[in-house]
């Protein structure tokens, strides 16, 4: 088994130490994993924001050595819930990690001034980003790019002008259109005083056993390429999912009071390919090419008629927030809000379901034109959502400066928190299907879809005898595996590709040594349970969850769901969970 470093910098003091932690990933495989175990460190009590708060980016074993294994996984205390913090974003950073030579990066401290990281191999360097201040995600990109130069392929992370402001709802952007979006990452960053982080290096691993080595590569190349299920996230994308959604009554609309939305041939997969689609890209060391990229067209001189041709990535989620749940049936006014939301730097699920709170809690009486300072929030309203976010950017009052704080922190504040739809303070993703996909937002590790597919579980509920409880252990049994997906770390689109069999044989040939079927599952009880552990000690509860009111009067895809429903499950979710805390406990 070859070393695995991590790169532990000190941000005061501009230090930096090589850190060997070949221990860590024998033990928790990589990614997830590792993050988690070095994270376990920190003290439960520490403020998100303060200096000695780490921030820590990892990738695993298959990253830029087998296919889809292209995601590097951030873990951190989240500033919107207070509780554990954990986001995943593509482009070139595990490659880019990789070859620097390190599986692990590791913030603490502050910089004392606005500044860029520069990693390069073994060499690294702060520089000042004042000259950045203020500037765009995108903006930053492009000056970073052209003013940091390597021999080889470089990531770029940085954030926007949200993660200046401190904003808990602020990402990170990864390289041309990827983001470490959830949980408020990018104003931890804004904390440190890091503006963007550069990585690069050609450090690669010598192939030791060149024979096994292709013919293992080969077999999950072919799997990749012809694969169906990869099929279908190449040609349309996750879009694929609006229409079908709809007509199954689980795609959320006008701020997830149904589940149908009249206008989603408008925001349809398809029409975004008809209209709008560029090309697709791909993350580095992906087959597949899932990135789509749309055009649009932005008058910049009317009167002579000047455009300029921005590209902007959307998928599902995307299309979810800014588009039938806020009422948005054309897909040109959607790209122009996420072009907005992409320069800001904010998440863009996080600020969607937040617009549309705002407009329930304006027809209610709740929020006024004293807070709104004139506009009328109206589903469907644009060109008034445009105008809320530049308002929002400027901090034109006290209103819109907590509206990028959260919908929970608003509801909490004005009002209307039985309609802010947020489970473990994280605002929901796309799937209105059932009990399941509502279980998984509130008792997931990072509040996620894609903890434990929940909404996958619901469609698999229609016409089935097998009951709640039983589709509880399912799902249960589902988020404790994906600890493993997480650790190598691979792209979850590959999940199906990377079974448990396909993945003991690539440990082997790594050099990890006894990763069969039983350990590798041990292992993901193991960091399952670590995790929630965290979070119990950070304060989280699962008594504290609960389905918020909207949800109860909103037909799903498998019906109504009830708060009593919600409760049982989570419940029964709870006592897998400590069960597994005890056997971690009694190690």
């Amino acid at each position: 088994m070859k070393n695995f470093y991590m790169l532990d910098i000190d941000l005061t003091t501009a230090k930096t130490e090589k850190v060997d932690i070949t221990h860590l990933f024998e033990r928790y495989i990589g990614g997830t994993g590792v993050a988690t175990a070095l994270f376990d460190e920190i003290d439960p009590e520490i403020d998100p924001m303060s200096p000695e708060a780490p921030v820590i980016f990892a990738c695993g074993p298959f990253s830029s050595v087998f296919p889809v294994a292209t995601k590097t996984v951030v873990v951190f205390k989240s500033p919107l819930s207070g509780n554990l913090g954990e986001s995943h974003a593509g482009g070139r950073l595990a490659m880019a990690m990789y070859g620097a030579g390190y599986h692990v990066i590791r913030f603490r401290g502050k910089a004392h001034f606005p500044s860029t990281i520069e990693i390069d191999g073994d060499n690294f360097k702060m520089s000042s980003a004042s000259s950045l201040r203020g500037m765009s995600a995108l903006a930053t990109e492009r000056i970073v790019r052209d003013h940091y130069k390597s021999d080889y392929k470089r990531s770029i992370i940085r954030i926007g002008p949200a993660g200046e402001r401190l904003s808990p709802i602020a990402c990170a952007t990864v390289d041309s259109s990827r983001h470490f979006g959830r949980l408020g990452v990018g104003g931890v960053l804004g904390s440190k005083n890091i503006k963007a982080i550069v990585v690069s290096g050609g450090k690669y691993w010598k192939i030791d056993n060149p024979g096994p080595f292709n013919s293992y590569y080969k077999k999950l190349y072919e799997a990749v390429v012809e694969s169906d299920q990869m099929k279908k996230y190449h040609d349309l994308g996750t879009p694929v999912n609006v229409v079908p959604l709809s007509k199954l009554n689980g795609l959320p609309t006008r701020n997830f009071s149904q589940g149908y939305f009249e206008n989603a041939e408008g925001i349809s997969g398809e029409t975004f390919a008809t209209r709008h689609l560029a090309q697709q890209i791909a993350c580095a060391h992906c087959q597949c090419g899932c990135i789509h990229m749309a055009t649009l067209r932005e008058c910049f001189n009317p009167d002579h008629h000047m455009y300029k041709t921005i590209k902007v990535s959307y998928d599902h989620e995307l299309i979810f927030a800014w588009g039938s749940n806020l009422s948005i049936g054309n897909s040109e006014d959607l790209l122009k809000l996420l072009y907005y939301v992409e320069k800001q730097g904010w998440d863009a699920i996080s600020m969607g379901v937040i617009l549309a709170w705002v407009c329930e809690a304006y027809q209610r009486g709740i929020i006024t034109d004293e807070h709104t300072d004139g506009l009328v929030a109206n589903f469907g309203d644009a060109t008034t959502f445009m105008k809320m976010l530049e308002r929002i950017s400027h901090r034109h009052n006290e209103f819109y400066c907590d509206l990028e704080k959260g919908s929970i922190y608003c509801a909490e504040k004005y009002g209307g928190k039985d309609f802010a739809i947020a489970f473990g303070k994280n605002e929901a993703p796309g799937y209105m299907t059932g009990l399941h996909s509502y279980l998984g937002y509130a008792t997931g590790v990072r509040h996620s879809h894609l903890d434990s597919a929940g909404y996958s579980i619901d469609q698999k509920k229609i016409n089935s005898k097998k009951t709640d409880s039983e589709w509880t252990k399912s799902m249960y049994d589902e988020s404790v595996w994906r600890m493993v997906l997480n650790s190598l770390v691979i792209c979850l689109f590959a999940r199906n590709i990377y079974t448990p069999e396909i993945i003991c044989e690539g440990l082997q040939l790594l050099g990890y040594e006894g990763f069969d079927e039983k350990r590798l599952n041990e292992t993901a009880v193991t960091i399952h349970a670590l995790k929630n552990r965290q979070k119990k000690e950070f304060g989280f509860k699962f008594s504290e969850l609960y389905l918020p009111k909207r949800l109860e009067k909103a037909a799903t895809t498998c019906g109504h769901v009830t708060c009593e429903q919600f409760d049982e499950q989570v419940k029964i979710f709870e006592g897998l969970v400590e069960a597994d805390i005890q056997k971690l406990e009694q190690k």
